[in-house]
């Protein structure tokens, strides 16, 4: 599948809009629990023009080809996805994994009850800078959610679609918007590997961990739903605590991931 390259300009046009230099400086000079080390190896400034270059670059095609994606793994690798299934969408969801805790149990720990998040279509970026959109649900973990509903934010112009559950177990995608119609789909956890150890702990460092990385399989393949394996990677956040003690009833645990979606050939 091929998407236009606009939306790559738009992704990181929102990245930058979504919090004052102060506060994105401070947060964007070292990107996980990796002793403080930055992502790029040169001085600050060359880092930016070189992804300028690229991106210019990048605009002798109005398109760009999903092909040129690679998945990434984490430490212990999940399985790669089913023959006769290529990338449809990679996207970046920004949300919270909900939890409850029972709190008549004095060894309670928290319950996970699915998660919801906004999804962004980061497509383009997977094909043509992949070591920039690996970093973005550091990044997103430590600004707002973008706003959903305003027509005119590059946000919204780009925005996939949505990310719930429809009960405890069924991770749902609804990727029909007002703008953009990419399809729906139901799933079930087939596989899960730890976060790597560099992943954030939290927003602004502080926190419980990542939540693991997944490979979640169609529900139920007789429907005939566009998408039929999801991967979700590079964690940020998400994590609870170990235990309820201190904890409410029902709480929130920020966080962002990557969302590597595959449908059939052809379809």
């Amino acid at each position: 599948m091929q998407f236009s390259r606009t939306g790559l300009v738009l992704a990181l046009t929102t990245i930058v809009a979504a919090a004052p230099y102060e506060k994105r400086w401070s947060h964007w000079g070292s990107w996980g629990d990796d002793g403080g080390r930055p992502w790029w190896s040169g001085p600050p400034d060359t880092s930016y023009l070189e992804i300028g270059k690229r991106i210019l670059n990048s605009k002798t095609a109005a398109t760009c080809n999903l092909a040129q994606a690679s998945l990434p793994q984490p430490p212990i690798a999940l399985p790669t996805p089913a023959e006769g299934l290529t990338l449809s969408h990679v996207a970046i969801g920004r949300g919270t994994q909900n939890y409850t805790c029972d709190l008549q149990n004095a060894t309670a720990v928290p319950k996970p009850v699915g998660a919801v998040a906004t999804l962004f279509n980061v497509s383009c970026m997977a094909a043509d800078i992949p070591e920039l959109m690996e970093k973005l649900p550091s990044i997103a973990l430590n600004l707002p959610v973008p706003a959903a509903d305003n027509a005119l934010s590059p946000a919204y112009q780009d925005m996939s679609g949505h990310h719930y559950f429809v009960d405890d177990t069924t991770p749902f995608f609804n990727m029909d918007t007002a703008l953009h119609q990419y399809g729906t789909g139901a799933f079930q956890k087939a596989n899960a590997s730890a976060a790597p150890g560099s992943a954030p702990k939290g927003q602004y460092g502080s926190g419980d961990g990542s939540v693991a990385w997944l490979k979640l399989d169609a529900k139920d393949t007789a429907t005939g739903q566009t998408f039929q394996e999801v991967y979700r990677t590079n964690t940020a956040g998400g994590s609870p605590p170990e235990m309820c003690t201190g904890m409410q009833e029902a709480f929130e645990v920020q966080y962002s991931a990557l969302y590597w979606i595959y449908g059939k050939t052809g379809s």
